[in-house]
């Protein structure tokens, strides 16, 4: 089904095909990349059980271990001996726009100057939203006109901290990790909050490492400086964000089960479910797996403002789906690997399917793709997405940049390799 072409150029051949079949969700790469990081605070012996070898998870590791963390790293555990230390070279969080925001916060309770580095599609995001909560904190920081590098100099001092949680929760996410060592008690005030789940996320995991959170209804969060981290063993989670995929693959090419997700999750983008009931795919769900296939499908309106990551299969579901689909969210969509409104308008718009972009709304007009070559953009959710929207597709789809879907999801084409039985029948 799948076939390497030009593999210095990094593409990948997506032929026709159906699904069935049962695989296991990748680790969490936004679970494990908060415990990595967490675990690196706690003074003594932490393990992290099924961290996943993804990209960002792997350049989490990395940056610890600059930071002077002592990690171990066996088949499918870490052990961490958590305590950081002023490094001395830059921290370089690959493409990580979690990273570089938890590692900047992080890097600010040094009493020292920090420098903070990317690759990839992470030098051309702007860091303003970085270096104003920083500063919020008490902290210096100095960016590159915006861009990176970032440079931070701490100790954060605490007292109220206003930040602007429009554009992302994971500047947020930075601040709670970091606010048990300010030098007095911090409390931040949030200002019109989004994807609110991933902040559930991360005070779920700091309470497992002993750090209690105050939340009050997500405009202010206070944790008290007396409190610090302990070690703690922690499991990482299934991985909803990449499911996503697999699920729609089961939706509109055939049967999939997808292991390892569990119900009761707070990662934000298990509202799939939401969105496959509503297109009328059959889904079938219990405590730790989601099993569906194909129904009537037809176009849905959802809102995906508190869960962005959605956009991308839900195009490829709302592909397959008769009708008009309308998505609401598409503000948050900017500041991704890429301009994902814009990307996903031109690269399904290469395969014959119309989006169109109605202010907040982004409108899917159902069409069955034809063949086509597409490019990922260096965004790993558009490499996914296209490939997903191939199955029952006219014709084959070339995707440039495939290798992106390493960031988030490195086994994700031999997995749809397991699940795809070639057919001509399309």
């Amino acid at each position: 089904m799948l076939s390497n072409k030009k593999a210095l150029l990094m593409k990948k051949l997506i032929n026709p095909s159906t699904v069935n079949g049962i695989i296991q969700a990748p680790s969490s790469k936004s679970f494990a990349q908060r415990a990595v990081a967490i675990a690196s605070l706690a003074p003594g012996k932490s393990e992290i059980f099924y961290p996943g070898k993804s990209d960002d998870v792997i350049a989490a590791i990395q940056v610890c271990r600059t930071l002077g963390v002592n990690i171990q790293q066996m088949q499918d555990k870490l052990i961490i001996n958590g305590g950081i230390n002023v490094p001395n070279k830059p921290l370089n969080c690959g493409e990580s726009g979690l990273g570089i925001r938890m590692f900047s916060a992080i890097a600010a309770t040094l009493d020292k100057p920090v420098t903070l580095t990317g690759s990839g599609t992470l030098t051309q995001r702007p860091m303003t939203i970085i270096e104003q909560a920083v500063k919020a904190m008490g902290a210096e920081c100095k960016t590159n006109n915006g861009y990176l590098p970032i440079t931070v100099t701490g100790p954060i001092k605490g007292g109220v901290a206003k930040v602007d949680g429009s554009l992302s929760s994971q500047v947020i996410t930075g601040m709670l990790l970091a606010s048990p060592k300010a030098q007095s008690e911090l409390i931040i005030e949030a200002n019109n909050l989004q994807s609110k789940p991933y902040i559930d996320l991360t005070i779920e995991i700091m309470k497992t490492f002993g750090v209690e959170v105050e939340n009050n209804s997500y405009k202010t969060f206070k944790v008290k400086n007396e409190m610090d981290y302990q070690p703690a063993k922690i499991i990482v989670e299934g991985d909803w964000s990449g499911a996503a995929f697999m699920l729609v693959a089961g939706a509109i090419a055939g049967k999939v089960r997808v292991d390892n997700l569990l119900a009761n999750s707070r990662q934000a983008d298990k509202v799939i479910i939401d969105a496959l009931n509503l297109a009328g795919a059959k889904v079938f769900q219990e405590d730790n797996y989601v099993e569906i296939e194909p129904g009537n499908l037809k176009g849905f309106k959802f809102d995906a403002t508190q869960c962005p990551d959605l956009f991308p299969p839900l195009v490829a579901l709302a592909t397959y789906c008769q009708g008009a689909t309308r998505i609401k969210g598409v503000s948050r969509l900017q500041a991704k690997e890429s301009d994902r409104a814009a990307t996903l308008q031109q690269e399904f718009a290469k395969m014959d399917v119309k989006i169109n972009i109605e202010g907040e709304e982004m409108v899917i007009h159902g069409n069955r793709p034809k063949g086509a070559t597409v490019q990922s953009h260096g965004d790993h959710r558009i490499a996914m997405a296209c490939a997903i929207a191939t199955l029952p597709a006219k014709g084959n789809v070339e995707i440039t940049g495939a290798e992106a879907a390493n960031k988030s999801y490195p086994t994700f084409f031999e997995d749809l390799e397991k699940l795809t039985q070639y057919s001509e029948n399309f």
